[in-house]
């Protein structure tokens, strides 16, 4: 095997500034002949050299494209090749692994967008989720989005009108009052601009091609008097962080709501209640309900009063237990708020659970009393529809797809939420 003996000397730039390298770096400057860099550095880096031995030098224009593989490629020398930063961050080190041998290759990082954008707004980056949509759509930062990351880096591209994509996307899933919108510009550089842009300002038109968006996730003080009549914005809801499916979205709360037929007096059984979304807002809706929500979680009493608090609405009790304990324990005074119309909801229990959760209740319940079950899968649903019947409930089922619509570079592409089967039951 022939023995690779030219290197390839990757080295990350912050600033244009000659000093800023260290003294090795810039002695590999002024002894290495071929040097690669983006057209905006060029002129910059021609400065470093004495105009004595600027005809000595090799400047290769660079595009991060195949002409610049094949142009180092070509080359039998030692080669720079400038970066931004660090060219094994979303850089260009992953395409130079791809097509040259480790051997050749040496790498000198600079500090990373990321670190300078975070040093400069004084907060914490270790916990920062960072996604580049710099030729690509934008699908890993709504994954982030969605689960409502504290801070997102999205490093940008300059050719695809990115800023205008991130803010339809942010309005998309409702959560542009949800971020504080960050645009830092040639960071490093004398050129250096951070500024915080209001989702109610227009993207300025004189932005530079060097930039990255920075969104931090910031608290948001509702006012019970701006909500909708009905289908309140899952964004209202206070949830654990690492657990954002103790929510029920919008779009199958609405129709769970509906089939509750919810009364005006009596009494609401929110079973695995998780935030208590579908509690709070029915009796948000019907101010009178008497609500018991129950959910064996730890901290979900508290979330569940959190909401309440937002909502203003107030919860006849909270409960932090299992319900099987609840319904051991409790079923006296179950008997003696089961004494107007009564509804319940069995949300997030397993399968045997969910079954004996109806054998106790059918006990208490009466004629036209309704329970509605949210499932996902079908084995599950077979199981309690047959459950149902046996108790003499008249069933009906829906399977609830949804799809919202999220900008792309090219359009609109519909994304697919998980689909929810609905049973509703109503006792004959």
């Amino acid at each position: 095997m022939k023995k690779i003996k030219r290197k390839i000397h990757v080295i990350g730039l912050n600033s244009f500034k000659k000093d800023d390298l260290s003294l090795d770096l810039q002695e590999i400057f002024h002894k290495v002949k071929n040097i690669a860099a983006p057209h905006t550095y060029i002129s910059e880096l021609k400065s470093w050299v004495s105009m004595k031995l600027i005809e000595e030098k090799n400047f290769y224009e660079s595009k991060s494209n195949l002409d610049l593989i094949k142009w180092l490629k070509f080359i039998d020398d030692d080669v720079i090749l400038i970066s931004r930063g660090d060219p094994l961050w979303f850089g260009i080190g992953r395409i130079l692994l791809n097509n040259f041998s480790k051997e050749e290759l040496l790498f000198y990082p600079g500090k990373t967008c990321l670190q300078l954008a975070f040093s400069k707004l004084k907060i914490s980056w270790q916990d920062v989720k960072a996604v580049s949509i710099h030729g690509r759509e934008t699908n890993e930062l709504i994954k982030f989005l969605k689960l409502k990351e504290k801070a997102i880096a999205v490093l940008t591209d300059p050719n695809n009108n990115n800023l205008e994509l991130i803010r339809r996307n942010l309005k998309e899933l409702n959560l542009q009052d949800s971020y504080e919108f960050w645009l830092c510009e040639d960071l490093g550089s004398k050129n250096e601009r951070i500024r915080l842009i209001s989702h109610h300002e227009k993207i300025p038109q004189e932005i530079s091609d060097l930039n990255i968006v920075i969104l931090l996730k910031k608290e948001i003080t509702y006012s019970n008097t701006n909500f909708p009549l009905f289908g309140i914005s899952d964004n209202t809801f206070k949830t654990f962080y690492d657990r954002p499916n103790l929510l029920t979205k919008r779009e199958i709360r609405i129709q769970i709501l509906a089939d509750l037929e919810l009364p005006e007096i009596g009494t609401l059984l929110d079973i695995g209640s998780g935030s208590g979304a579908i509690g709070l807002e029915a009796i948000r809706l019907r101010p009178k309900l008497n609500l018991i929500s129950i959910d064996k979680r730890f901290g979900s009493q508290l979330l569940v009063k959190k909401n309440s608090k937002i909502l203003g609405v107030s919860p006849a009790k909270i409960i932090e237990s299992d319900v099987k304990q609840f319904l051991k324990n409790d079923l006296n005074d179950l008997n003696d708020s089961f004494s107007h119309s009564n509804r319940v909801v069995i949300g997030g229990c397993d399968k045997e659970t969910k079954i004996e959760v109806i054998k106790v209740l059918t006990r208490f319940l009466k004629r036209g009393d309704i329970i509605v079950l949210p499932i996902i899968t079908y084995e599950v649903l077979e199981k309690i529809s047959n459950c149902l019947r046996q108790f003499n409930y008249e069933t009906s089922m829906n399977l609830i797809q949804t799809f919202k619509g999220l900008s792309i570079s090219e359009g609109t592409r519909f994304e697919p939420n998980n689909p929810v089967f609905i049973i509703k039951a109503k006792k004959k």
